[in-house]
């Protein structure tokens, strides 16, 4: 019998394999071609041998008696030239070779192409490499690469040969999930959104017998028990609620996946792995660095629990990489800007790095109260080597002065960089800064808050205490509770399933190492409406962040027997202008509602007697107080300047139809910003009498030179005022926080702000003090205009102008700030900031 037509025997050999004999699952199609081929030198199998001893199937039983005549060319081989073939014989590659070449062509060739069963492709561009390895599971270590003479069972098994995560800044996946400012070279997604991935297959995916299953995993011992390894399925349908992918298109050897995660997600890096499947067994591909894809939280989705509504507030609160803190006092309020540069190169691997180090497990970072607890515990040195050590002493001579930092990205990298040693050094508002770069690195909404007149209760008691001695001295060892001039801690945005309704929205969050909270440093999430309505017994610290906008300073005086008595209650002097940046603006924005309810308002009140019942002191409302004499201090204009005397005045008034003296005594003290006295340094008495319905104002100087040396960090000062009414003993009692205004530095462009294009700004800086400034330096940042540059100036004197010019290339379109600060032992909280807006090239 002659040979058959090859176009005949093909389409015989496809309806045999499309008929049920398919590779792999029934006897093996060329054979029952090659019983009716007579005339080619093919022979049937050797005598005894039941199976392919490559594919393991066996022989039609017609045909295991005979002897089959194997193709003889080397790459049908493999890796083993030594393994007998034809009838027994050992051939070299070179006889292999020249056989081939004589009867390959003469003996049904075209049969060499049409059973994948019995022969492999000899060359193709999406061949397998020339391996034959026996087993279930093949890894691929490398990319593919095209090579000739593929094994027959890298023929039929189905792998990856490339992952492609459509990660470049451009892509949909980046710009959908709000990703494309990252400067990070990375799949980076939102949780609860679908993204897409493209694999490069061995060969074609077929629906009816293949299968794929993605892999994930994150953290040090991933397990799909903790949601930290994921199996992610094929399906046909997505349901966006959890892990799953769908096959969207497909073109030859490539497909298109589409893959959702769940709102409730972990985020962090994981690593990709992908799992194919048919018959002859499945293929897992080894994990690839650059196939690693970071999940973040989404403010975007409905159903995470950070989802925020307003798209403005999202832009504001987390692409906004830029922004303002407030300092000062509640009438001298100063701002700063401040980079906080979450999408910097490096950021979001040093974030993640944080959480790591934080030895919490990864199974917990799906949860945005733990994350954010985490941080709060994390930005700060104490207890675990976090971020950032601080330092109030005034010596930062082995570090950076909290003051000249402007921004974040510096001491997110360095603390990277040097794999966990914290950075020196920090304060409130540098603290607050970080934690609100991590937090919108991380996609929760954030915001740096300030909060003026700042209480720090250290004894639970939900109150501000004074103690006095008999003689109504302070008793300084007693007083341990304090006002801060100002505090900087976060507000985060996120759903509080954990709290009664209504208690979702913003958190206050405090990185600050003020007092520990269940053992550690770190504060919050507490939710502002708890503190508001002065709900302290909700989770978490809320009893805290009450006292310090809301709790009542109480004067104690000590009696003859050593117990205390309270003489005096102030109501109204913590918690003022609690300030945050405006959505889409550089205003400030006055929050002091949010936090509480107007002054001596019945809500208010009631908040305040809730809330004390939870305290320490639960009895201190039960009396209250009657007064007739009224005093405060009152401050014109900004304030006092620095290098000149500090004039305020001392406004009393007298409510009664009688007469009133009164011996009042004023003492003023160098101050910490944290409301820590560092020392007196002037006290004086006032004999005073107020004749009925009588206003008086004494006037009260501070000369320069009794505070020129004495000053610390943000030049702050406390006035406290104290006395009896003879005739009624009312006490009267007060203190005023104040600070000495510095000079702001000039910031003056020049030239087109043009991409690619060198530019330059003027920096101009006046000395306001009648001595020299010594080791004078300037630091100059701006995202994308220029990256972090000290510039030493040296010494400035009295009343001097120093000016200097500062070149820069901006990489970056659109409005951007130059930030600039002054670094100096004797001059503090001087920078200024300058907009500019970057065309394109």
């Amino acid at each position: 019998m002659s040979c058959p037509d090859p176009s005949s025997a093909f389409q015989s050999l496809r309806e045999g394999a499309l008929g049920g004999a398919r590779v792999g699952q029934g006897a093996c199609v060329c054979a029952r071609v090659v019983q009716d081929c007579g005339s080619c030198t093919i022979k049937p199998p050797r005598a005894g041998r039941e199976t392919n001893y490559k594919t393991g199937r066996r022989f039609p039983a017609h045909l295991r008696d005979q002897t089959l005549e194997m193709p003889t060319s080397n790459s049908s081989v493999g890796r083993f030239p030594s393994v007998a073939v034809g009838n027994g014989d050992s051939l070299s590659p070179k006889k292999a070779e020249s056989k081939e070449r004589t009867q390959g062509r003469g003996r049904c060739h075209w049969l060499r192409k049409m059973c994948p069963c019995c022969f492999g492709k000899q060359t193709g561009s999406l061949d397998m490499a020339d391996t034959a390895r026996p087993g279930p599971v093949k890894e691929i270590n490398k990319p593919y690469k095209p090579s000739t003479g593929a094994s027959e069972l890298e023929e039929v098994m189905l792998t990856v040969h490339s992952v492609d995560l459509l990660k470049s800044k451009t892509s949909a996946n980046r710009c959908d999930h709000h990703t494309d400012c990252y400067h990070d070279d990375e799949l980076i997604v939102r949780r609860g959104q679908a993204f897409q991935i493209a694999l490069e297959l061995s060969r074609p995916f077929c629906q009816g017998t293949d299968k794929l299953h993605l892999e994930l995993k994150t953290g040090e011992f991933p397990q799909v028990s903790k949601g930290t390894h994921v199996i992610i399925p094929l399906v046909e349908e997505l349901e966006y609620k959890r892990w799953e992918a769908k096959m969207v298109e497909q073109n030859g050897n490539r497909v298109l996946l589409s893959v959702c995660s769940p709102p409730d997600a972990l985020i962090g890096r994981y690593q990709l792995t992908v799992t194919t499947g048919c018959a002859k067994g499945e293929a897992t591909s080894t994990h690839d660095p650059a196939s690693d894809i970071y999940m973040l939280f989404n403010p975007w989705c409905e159903g995470d629990t950070v989802f925020m509504d307003n798209e403005e507030e999202r832009k504001e609160y987390v692409l906004n990489d830029t922004g303002r803190i407030y300092y000062g006092t509640q009438n001298q309020i100063g701002a700063r800007t401040w980079n906080f540069g979450q999408f910097s190169e490096g950021i979001l691997q040093a974030c993640l790095f944080i959480l790591e180090k934080s030895k919490v497990p990864p199974a917990g970072q799906g949860d945005p109260i733990n994350v954010v607890r985490v941080i709060s515990a994390m930005i700060n040195s104490l207890d675990d080597r976090g971020v950032l050590e601080g330092n109030w002493s005034g010596n930062y001579e082995d570090g950076t002065s909290p003051t000249a930092w402007s921004g974040s990205v510096d001491i997110l990298k360095k603390y990277h960089k040097e794999g966990g040693t914290p950075v020196k050094y920090g304060q409130c508002w540098v603290f607050s800064g970080v934690t609100t770069t991590v937090l919108r690195c991380l996609g929760i909404p954030c915001r740096s808050v300030t909060n003026f007149q700042s209480a720090h209760d250290t004894d639970v008691s939900l109150t501000t205490d004074v103690y006095f001695d008999e003689n109504m001295e302070p008793l300084d060892h007693l007083n341990t509770d304090s006002v801060w001039n100002f505090h900087v801690w976060n507000d985060c945005w996120m759903a509080r399933p954990d709290l009664p309704p209504g208690m979702g929205g913003w958190q206050a969050v405090d990185s600050t190492p003020q007092e520990t909270s269940q053992g550690t440093f770190c504060c919050g999430p507490a939710s502002v409406n708890a503190v508001r309505t002065g709900q302290v017994y909700l989770k978490h610290d809320t009893p805290f962040v009450f006292a310090e906008v809301n709790s009542d300073k109480i004067y104690w005086q000590r009696n003859l027997d050593g117990t205390f008595s309270q003489i005096f209650i102030e109501k109204k002097v913590v918690g003022y202008n609690i300030s945050t940046k405006a959505v889409g603006s550089d205003e400030r924005m006055d929050i002091t509602d949010l936090y509480k309810y107007p002054e001596d308002t019945e809500e208010e009140r009631i908040a305040v007697e809730t809330a004390s019942r939870y305290g320490s002191r639960p009895e201190t409302y039960s009396s209250p107080v009657a007064e007739d004499v009224r005093i405060e201090v009152v401050m014109e204009g900004e304030g006092p300047r620095m290098g000149a005397d500090a004039q305020l005045k001392i406004v009393l008034r007298n409510q009664s139809t009688h007469l009133r003296r009164a011996t009042l005594l004023s003492q003023v003290a160098v101050m910490y910003y944290t409301g820590v006295l560092k020392g007196t340094i002037k006290k004086e008495k006032h004999p005073v009498e107020l004749m009925p319905n009588e206003v008086k104002t004494i006037e009260w100087v501070l000369p320069y030179n009794q505070y020129q040396d004495q000053l610390v960090d943000q030049a702050a000062l406390m006035l406290t005022l104290s006395g009896r009414v003879n005739e009624t003993q009312q006490v009267l009692a007060t203190q005023h926080n104040f600070r000495l205004r510095t000079p702001d530095l000039i910031i003056t462009p020049v030239g087109e702000a043009v991409i690619g294009k060198e530019m330059a700004a003027k920096i101009s800086f006046t000395n306001p003090l009648p001595h020299t400034l010594k080791a004078v330096s300037f630091r100059v940042e701006g995202l994308g205009l220029q990256s972090v540059r000290e510039i030493a100036v040296g010494d400035v004197g009295s009343h001097c102008t120093v000016t200097l010019t500062e070149h820069f290339v901006p990489t970056l379109p659109g409005p951007r700030k130059l930030v600039a600060s002054l670094d100096c032992r004797q001059l503090t909280q001087v920078h200024g900031v300058t907009d500019i807006f970057v065309k394109e090239k």
